[in-house]
């Protein structure tokens, strides 16, 4: 996958790229002695991508790829221009968790998933006895990462890897995923033409990573090799392999819709606070629908759009598909399409639609300003993450607002001292 980026990375060689240092300024001496001119020496040029090439075959040589498929494998590759751009991008604005929702769970991609969760029942059963992840989570994930493996990408992933890896950001983590796609070529399983993805070198019907292929794709249907493009029952196989080395609990659902008290402590809708479900019930917690989960599952309290949206128990099944994609927004709409793929399932809550998302630059300000009031937000980058929302929840309660912890336009608004 996962786009979410992939998720090991491998110890590296030192980068290419040093920076030459300067020499201080000598020492004033005595009148008598001639004092020599300071020298500085030139910051040396970055290397061109013939030279980072070169430097690159010799690690790979090293690591065990054959040098001709290297020479083969290079042969006109440049850097492309448009990965460059991709991977500076940040756009200023995000969707909201509900307009997400409404396309990742769409009337057609339920639809559609149910027509081929009928279609692959017997190899989907197979698999889910090998590796103990159920079909419709599998469907899900194939729906959601390839649209059901019609949207696999049209970048060469040596093109996209070797871009990133010679001027991207984090070249070292791209340096190893670019050694590891020469690997799986050394391995056979596909050809450098159809090794195809998406910008970041995500690959095949389920968008794997290379490191994430190397460790976690199989070959499912038995023709010797692991086709994450071509071959549906690997790439389902493989997506379950990754679950199952996830921790999957198969049985276990991942989450379900509840209802919360009033008067309730929005403070505990937080990832760390987990408890049983029989504690959240103590709490005045209940399911909108029978789950089928033990009083014992333990699970966290999930407000993904604050107090006045819909609220979600999150069990270690929801943690295993963040894994997959560390987005919480994604593993609820893995875990909201494989509901609907078994029977309608729509979300009961309302979401907060006249509510507008606060952009990146907007983000950003609230971070700082948290900061300069004396709160811990972490680093002003525009995420909103477990350090943030705990600042969130600080001022929240100071001003006796409902302490969810979510960003919205009022918090700015009361910050910029409006």
């Amino acid at each position: 996958m996962p786009p979410q980026f992939p998720r090991r990375t491998l110890a590296l060689l030192p980068l290419l790229l040093l920076a030459a240092c300067a020499q201080a300024p000598a020492e004033s001496l005595p009148p008598a002695a001639p004092v020599a001119a300071p020298q500085v020496t030139a910051e040396k040029p970055a290397p061109s991508f013939a030279d980072w090439r070169q430097a690159l075959r010799s690690e790979a040589v090293a690591a065990g790829i054959d040098a001709a498929l290297f020479d083969r494998v290079f042969a006109g590759i440049t850097p492309d221009p448009s990965v460059i751009k991709a991977d500076s991008s940040q756009p200023e604005f995000t969707r909201p968790v509900w307009e997400y929702l409404d396309g990742a769970v769409s009337a057609s991609r339920i639809g559609r998933g149910r027509v081929l969760l009928a279609q692959h029942n017997a190899v989907l059963q197979r698999i889910e006895q090998r590796y103990g992840v159920e079909a419709p989570v599998l469907v899900a994930i194939w729906g959601l990462e390839s649209n059901f493996g019609n949207n696999i990408g049209g970048h060469s992933v040596i093109r996209s890897l070797s871009t990133l890896a010679f001027e991207g950001r984090r070249q070292a983590f791209w340096r190893t995923q670019l050694l590891a796609a020469l690997q799986i070529l050394q391995n056979g399983d596909i050809s450098s033409e159809r090794m195809i993805g998406s910008w970041a070198g995500a690959m095949g019907q389920t968008q794997f990573m290379p490191t994430t292929y190397n460790q976690h794709a199989v070959d499912f249907d038995g023709d010797g090799k692991r086709d994450l493009w071509n071959s549906s029952s690997d790439a389902l196989a493989s997506a379950a392999h990754y679950l199952q080395a996830s921790g999957w609990q198969r049985g276990q659902p991942w989450g379900f819709e509840v209802r919360l008290p009033n008067g309730f402590d929005y403070a505990l809708a937080d990832p760390e606070q987990r408890r049983t479900l029989a504690e959240w019930a103590e709490l005045g917690v209940r399911p909108l629908a029978p789950t089928g989960a033990a009083a014992s599952s333990r699970a966290s309290l999930q407000l993904p759009a604050g107090h006045r949206g819909p609220a979600f128990l999150l069990l270690d099944n929801f943690r295993s598909i963040l894994k997959y994609n560390n987005s919480t927004s994604y593993a609820l709409a893995i875990g909201l399409l494989a509901d609907n793929l078994l029977r309608p399932s729509e979300v009961q809550g309302q979401w907060p639609r006249d509510e507008r998302q606060l952009g990146r630059s907007e983000r950003i300000e609230l971070q700082e300003l948290l900061a300069q009031k004396g709160f811990d937000p972490g680093p002003a980058d525009g995420i909103i993450g477990a350090n943030t929302r705990k600042a969130i929840r600080a001022l929240q309660l100071q001003l006796n607002w409902p302490a969810d912890g979510y960003p919205n336009t009022q918090l700015l608004q009361q910050l910029r001292g409006r």
